[in-house]
């Protein structure tokens, strides 16, 4: 119970990582808030433990996102929400790079924003996104993705300079292809784009790993916990890969 006393909010917690890092939460004793676009998932997600409740919220709506986290009054905020999509570059309109600027990017920039105006005056807080070894390096034909992705790793690096001397850490957690239902649609799109068989297209995501697997989501909800614990204060402006050695 080493997060009793504390409240937590988790943008995109119906589901994947974001649920297993709510209910991680939850089980150490945070009254934690998730929040998404459908109410079904976040139900289902809200009933996996009773310190868990929930509310629709659109990232990408500044007002909304405002309210959802005033209402919270949380001391540790996860931006998870995120999505993702592929094409060749020249085969991506402008549309579909704005989409992944607004949800990965911008939808971070206003959860850890409010976050840290919900923090403001508490001795302890913790902002931490959830972004991705697209924020380090490059992939292809996800361009706008690792673009926006990377837009979060500076963007929590320069948070962590304004608020390092107030009690407030901010942190990027950057998993590889995460074993979740977002990489299911990654998988089957390769296999459509390709004709090769969904076997083989996820195949092919767990070559990319040196461990030759998909990411757990356990993983990350753990480094997550191990930020919000004991031993991290001094933890701050760090983007930390768990993508079993990717490079």
């Amino acid at each position: 119970m080493m997060l009793q006393g504390k409240r937590a909010f988790v943008s995109g917690g119906g589901s994947g990582v974001g649920a297993e890092i709510a209910v991680l939460l939850a089980q150490n004793g945070a009254e934690v808030t998730i929040c998404g676009r459908r109410p079904d998932p976040l139900q289902r997600a809200a009933r996996r433990h009773g310190r868990i409740t929930w509310t629709v919220c659109d990232i990408t709506d500044e007002a909304a996102v405002a309210r959802a986290i005033g209402d919270a009054l949380p001391d540790i905020v996860v931006a998870n929400a995120g999505a993702s999509e592929s094409a060749p570059l020249v085969r991506t309109d402008l549309e579909a790079f704005r989409r992944m600027i607004d949800v990965n990017l911008t939808g971070t920039f206003l959860t850890l924003r409010e976050g840290a105006r919900a923090m403001s005056g508490k001795p302890w807080g913790r902002l931490i996104a959830i972004a991705s070894t697209a924020g380090l390096k490059g992939y292809a034909y996800v361009a706008p993705y690792a673009a926006a992705k990377h837009g979060v790793v500076g963007l929590v690096r320069s948070a962590a300079q304004e608020f390092a001397a107030k009690g407030i850490t901010v942190n990027a957690v950057c998993p590889g292809f995460l074993d979740t239902e977002m990489t299911d649609r990654s998988i089957a799109n390769i296999a459509a784009k390709t004709g090769c068989t969904t076997s083989d297209a996820r195949v092919r995501l767990e070559a990319l790993n040196p461990m030759k697997r998909l990411v757990p989501p356990g993983d990350v909800a753990r480094t997550v916990l191990w930020l919000c614990g004991d031993g991290s204060d001094m933890i701050t402006g760090q983007a930390i890969s768990i993508s079993g050695g990717e490079t």
